[in-house]
């Protein structure tokens, strides 16, 4: 089963419809077991990723503040090679970025082949709070859903598998973790009153939100609703979902390696067999 809703292209999302504290009927024990073998299964599949080099992953994570696309990061991945993974977090754009088109900084730290990139927020910013601040007009971030879908539509066409994750948490527990942030010294350092400025507009980035995803869901690269307000239960999801669509690509990159095997394997023996004729 699928702990995460995968939005089929074409059809319409409701956040409202999809309770960010779900746990598909799944205990905690339960769960945490069940990831565990996926964390473990992740580490074997990305060595292949790595080793065979045919394709990249893209792992797209989007979501309100203490979402938690920090955590996930931390716990879906804590266990594979790092020097097969890159993360990248886009922040406000810088005045070289907005110099270019919106998806110049991101189409330049996109994963190469072998590599697990997980972007950290994306070019979506520019279809979220762009619209929800109206920096730009409407006319402009609505032609972007178009230009978004052409892009990963080359990147999947280049060889890069495209998985995108909404982390759908409740307004009360965004609450709950903003205060709990400001209660404990040790995470009192993520606090920005910026967080708190956004909850007024939670209504706005939830419409935002249904509009991107729903005009973004395509079969090259869906877009997954994880119910987060659980954490466990949101690494579980998207690990599920990761590990699910990695497998599909084994038998790929398997016979690439058995093909590289074999061309390593006789170019060696057509280098003894050079040294026995002198």
């Amino acid at each position: 089963m699928s702990y995460a809703q995968r939005i089929e292209p074409g059809t319409r999302v409701s956040l409202g419809g999809i309770d960010p504290r779900d746990t598909s009927g799944v205990g905690k024990a339960q769960g945490q077991e069940r990831f565990v073998a996926l964390n473990a299964e992740l580490a074997g599949l990305q060595e292949l990723l790595y080793a065979a080099g045919t394709h990249g992953v893209l792992m797209i994570l989007q979501g309100m503040d203490t979402s938690g696309k920090d955590g996930a990061v931390r716990g879906v991945l804590m266990n594979v090679n790092p020097q097969g993974c890159r993360v990248e977090s886009f922040k406000v754009p810088t005045e070289e970025d907005l110099a270019h088109d919106f998806l110049w900084r991101v189409h330049k730290v996109t994963p190469g082949k072998g590599m697990l990139g997980v972007f950290n927020r994306s070019h979506y910013e520019d279809v979220l709070i762009a619209r929800v601040h109206r920096f730009i007009p409407e006319e402009v971030w609505r032609a972007r859903y178009e230009q978004i879908n052409q892009f990963e539509q080359m990147l999947a066409a280049s060889g890069t598998v495209i998985l995108k994750f909404f982390l759908h948490i409740s307004k009360d527990e965004q609450e709950k973790r903003l205060m709990e942030r400001e209660q404990d010294p040790t995470k009192a350092w993520k606090l920005s009153a910026s967080d708190w400025r956004e909850r007024q507009y939670w209504d706005d980035y939830q419409r935002a939100y249904e509009d991107a995803i729903s005009n973004c869901s395509t079969p090259h690269a869906p877009w997954y609703v994880v119910p987060a307000d659980k954490k466990w239960f949101r690494n579980l999801a998207i690990a599920e979902v990761l590990a699910g669509t990695l497998r599909q690509h084994v038998p790929t990159w398997r016979a690439a390696l058995d093909a590289m095997s074999a061309a390593r394997v006789a170019e060696l023996r057509t280098y003894r067999e050079g040294l026995n004729a002198r």
